[in-house]
């Protein structure tokens, strides 16, 4: 959504206009024809004399993808909130553990997509993800056995599929249907 102006083809981003005209008209604090109008005077010149450059972020929106993320990402906070939760009232302590999870996505979106997407999920939190080598590593609360830590890597691997096929690409998309890779010690043995 943007327009080409004059010779030199300057393009005006028509959502940047219009998110700069409502932050003038708040700045103002004052909705009226005059600031909406000087508004879009000065966001227009603000675009014309500062360009950025196309950026494609590589962000696609798939609809039904966005429902199934939602749906799971509901489910899966009330449920690991009642874990948690039994947890804190339990009498038994609980060990802690922080996994690293490769990831099968390697692009800078999809890796903050995910690290958000788990981190919003009560019981485990992100505390660094790896660029160069695409890993996740996540503080995990219940961490007693270890199918509970080898559960955890599959809950982030199941969130990462969600979300490549809500807004990832079509070879993103395929990249999270092939399985996944295993755990990496920093040694570079597969971890037990």
């Amino acid at each position: 959504m943007s327009c080409k102006i004059g010779r030199r083809g300057r393009v005006l981003d028509l959502p940047l206009i219009a998110w700069l005209t409502l932050i003038w008209v708040l700045l103002w604090s004052t909705l009226n024809l005059a600031n909406v109008i000087t508004g879009v005077i000065v966001a227009s010149a603000v675009c014309l004399a500062f360009p950025l450059p196309p950026v494609d972020l590589g962000l696609r929106l798939h609809p039904w993808g966005i429902i199934r993320l939602a749906g799971y990402l509901l489910y899966d906070m009330y449920t690991s909130g009642v874990r948690v939760t039994r947890q804190i009232f339990s009498s038994t302590p609980h060990q802690a553990a922080v996994i690293g999870v490769p990831l099968r996505c390697r692009g800078d979106l999809m890796l903050a997509a995910v690290a958000v997407a788990v981190s919003n999920v009560p019981g485990g939190s992100v505390i660094e993800v790896r660029r160069a080598t695409a890993t996740v590593f996540l503080h995990v609360l219940d961490a007693d056995r270890p199918e509970e830590l080898e559960a955890a890597r599959r809950q982030v691997w199941r969130l990462e599929e969600l979300t490549v096929r809500a807004f990832g690409t079509r070879d993103e998309i395929a990249r999270v249907a092939e399985p996944p890779p295993p755990p990496q010690l920093a040694a570079g043995r597969p971890a037990p």
